[in-house]
């Protein structure tokens, strides 16, 4: 297959910025290929830390909020949702139900008809209908239901609308140097999450976007649970392996940058 038919494949418009950058089809595919590799390195890092974010703000909460259903049901005393937490909420029920329902034999899936439908099951019932009143009949836990929240309501809970229910009392605790400020923690948590985002589309991150990653994730991970930030910070020892391979491949595709004279500082969203 020659280069035409590969930039075909990738579509012209994907490749494009590629291209602004080296000049060549051929070497606007290599970099687009190289721009994969450090797709896959950035991936494990940013995992890591959303995994170990998330357990820690549950068991934040959990303690502080003082029941065991404190994200669907918390004291209203201590913490409102607000809409978008509550849809998040709500959609991570429904695939945590749908989890659990795939895991369940046909004789068990069957079994939730009686709950479902009391009175018999309607004639000519749609069998998707019939599949999400099963499902939603499943009672999940907490921990299922935590499991299914994206980044996007994790990196929520450091928003000004969270400021006193939980950045003061909760929160702080997790980056216990006084001179991080909330915004901070947003404003970083916000740059990995776009940066995920563009991953899961496939879109490179690389200049300018490549910068500010690395920059936030060394935020996070050295003031993660750190009262001075330092490369002993429980979230740099828990990332080093994945973030060794990611340097080396940020390493890499600066130097394939650094052979064009024509590099945009940033790169337009791709097809």
């Amino acid at each position: 297959m020659n280069d035409g038919s590969i930039v075909w494949l990738l579509s012209p418009e994907r490749l494009t910025p590629f291209l602004t950058i080296t000049g060549t089809e051929q070497d606007a595919i290599e970099l687009h290929n190289q721009s994969l590799r450090l797709n896959a390195a950035i991936m494990p890092v940013i995992a890591l830390i959303e995994i170990g974010l998330r357990n820690a703000i549950s068991e934040q909460l959990r303690a502080k909020l003082g029941v065991p259903n404190w994200l669907t049901a918390p004291p209203r005393t201590h913490l409102v949702w607000h809409g978008k937490e509550v849809d998040s909420i709500k959609k991570a029920i429904v695939h945590a139900q749908r989890a659990a329902y795939a895991k369940l034999t046909n004789a068990e899936k069957k079994a939730l008809d009686t709950l479902a439908y009391p009175n018999g099951v309607p004639a000519g019932l749609p069998r998707a209908r019939r599949v999400r009143a099963r499902q939603a009949q499943i009672q999940v836990s907490v921990g299922q239901t935590i499991a299914q929240l994206t980044l996007s309501f994790w990196k929520g809970l450091f928003s000004v609308d969270y400021e006193a229910a939980l950045w003061k009392p909760v929160l702080r605790r997790l980056f216990p140097n006084k001179a991080i400020e909330r915004v901070d923690v947003a404003r970083h948590l916000e740059v990995i999450y776009e940066a995920r985002n563009r991953i899961a589309h496939h879109e490179a991150v690389i200049d300018g976007r490549l910068d500010s990653l690395l920059d936030s994730l060394d935020y996070i991970t050295q003031n993660f649970g750190a009262k001075q930030p330092g490369t002993d910070a429980i979230m740099i020892r828990m990332t080093a392996p994945f973030r060794a391979v990611l340097d080396a491949e940020a390493r890499a595709t600066k130097e394939w940058i650094g052979r064009y004279s024509l590099a945009p500082a940033e790169l337009p969203p791709q097809s």
